[in-house]
């Protein structure tokens, strides 16, 4: 109103700004400055002598490391090995824990006798159980399979039992007086229902299928990532070190990433999961 007002030529106080087409691009890349600052004082603190190149090595040593581990394959072939591991332990948590947890919700007496069991593996450090594990099924993948899919099968039966819970009871009955079949009432109306809590599950248990994976293999060996890992670390190659743990890093991102996709993809329906 003001600027409405003032006599012509007579200023306003106020300066006009152009367009500034930089702006987008200024935003995109805010995410990065968190990374920028950390390799900035990596390299300063590895450059400056600050901490002895055995134990922080610069950037660029870890960058060659990464390219070589990369151009030979060796990089490539360990992060597959610990990946197929991951995932195949994931699925078999996926098939096992979430039937299981919306029958619990939907069957008293299992749950009656499965839930002090959930409740006392849930909490329980699953890592403990590696011993064990290599024991029973030796070195190979079938043991960390076994042990990733141990560890994930209780968040997905938890949430999957608390999500049939809270399914409205209106709706099961009108399916079930329509003459709807247990099966077609689990796949079409209760899992449906429990797909937003389980995908919150699954990037909850995602970490935990490679934490559990990775650990697998620095204590049991066998390949992958872990080994490659801690064979670096005994022979002191530091910089394979770190660029076995900047490839594990990028694989935890890329999973939690592809689970959000998904997300998206399939619960159109739902607000929470639009970007």
């Amino acid at each position: 109103m003001v600027s409405q007002m003032a006599p012509a030529g007579v200023s306003t106080g106020r300066r006009t700004t152009g367009p500034m087409p930089w702006r987008p691009w200024l935003l995109r890349l805010r995410p990065l400055t968190g990374f920028v600052l950390v390799v900035v004082l990596w390299e300063g603190a590895a450059r400056s002598g600050l901490v002895a190149p055995v134990f922080l090595p610069p950037v660029p040593a870890v960058l060659a490391a990464l390219w070589q581990g990369a151009a030979d394959g060796s990089l490539v072939a360990d992060a597959g090995t610990s990946l197929m591991r991951a995932t195949c332990g994931l699925a078999l948590a996926v098939v096992a824990g979430v039937p299981l947890g919306i029958a619990m919700a939907r069957i008293g007496a299992l749950h009656w006798c499965l839930d002090p069991l959930v409740a006392l593996g849930f909490p329980a450090p699953k890592i403990a159980f590696i011993p064990m594990f290599v024991l029973w099924f030796g070195i190979d993948s079938i043991s960390k399979v076994l042990l990733v899919a141990f560890a994930c099968v209780f968040p997905l039966v938890i949430a999957a039992c608390d999500a049939a819970s809270a399914v409205n009871r209106l709706i099961v009955w009108s399916a079930l007086a329509m003459g709807t079949s247990p099966a077609r009432l689990m796949l079409k109306v209760m899992l449906p229902s429990c797909l937003p809590r389980i995908f919150a599950a699954l990037r909850v248990a995602v970490p935990v299928a490679l934490i559990n994976t990775f650990v697998a293999e620095m204590v049991a060996g066998g390949g992958g990532m872990g080994d490659t890992l801690m064979y670096a670390q005994r022979f002191f190659e530091t910089p394979t070190v770190f660029a076995a743990i900047i490839v594990m890093l990028v694989m935890g991102l890329v999973a939690d990433r592809m689970i959000l996709l998904a997300q998206r993809r399939l619960l159109t329906w739902d607000d929470e999961a639009a970007p």
